[in-house]
């Protein structure tokens, strides 16, 4: 058995980036309850998954498929800002706490993430300036009653 712990897949049309891109697109307020983040593309967190397979045992292992980074949802909004010409807004402060996780283990394993936070972003903010499709599941990640 192996469990899969995931913390934030993203792709162009769903997860947490795509969330902070649309807002500020849309002159909306970035709220930073939640001020840190991983995230992962979608694509190398379905690598790790598909490698974890090989890895079975009893106990199960446990690999949390997260990106290397820890990253500051002010500073993905200043970045989209900047990509999308757009001001940024902001409500709250960060809050002391967030889901995290730490994806060494699955990184030592399988390999670094091929697509870094940096290249997601320029992808993302590509993406929704020029009208692409996104599914409008919103991920609710800046929740923190854990009721989405």
């Amino acid at each position: 058995m192996t469990i899969l712990r995931l913390n934030y897949a993203t792709e162009l049309r769903y997860g947490v980036l795509v969330d902070i891109g649309q807002k500020v697109l849309a002159g909306e307020p970035i709220d930073l309850a939640m001020g840190h983040l991983n995230a992962i593309w979608q694509a190398d967190a379905n690598a790790m998954a598909l490698e974890a397979l090989a890895h079975v045992a009893s106990p199960p292992c446990v690999w949390n498929l997260a990106g290397p980074e820890l990253l500051s949802v002010r500073r993905i909004a200043q970045q989209f800002g900047e990509l999308l010409q757009r001001p940024v807004q902001y409500t709250g402060t960060e809050g002391a706490e967030a889901l995290l996780n730490n994806g060494q283990l699955a990184h030592r394993v399988c390999g670094y993430p091929r697509v870094g936070v940096q290249q997601m972003v320029r992808w993302i903010a590509h993406w929704l300036s020029h009208s692409g499709t996104t599914l409008n599941k919103p991920t609710h990640f800046e929740s923190r009653e854990g009721k989405f």
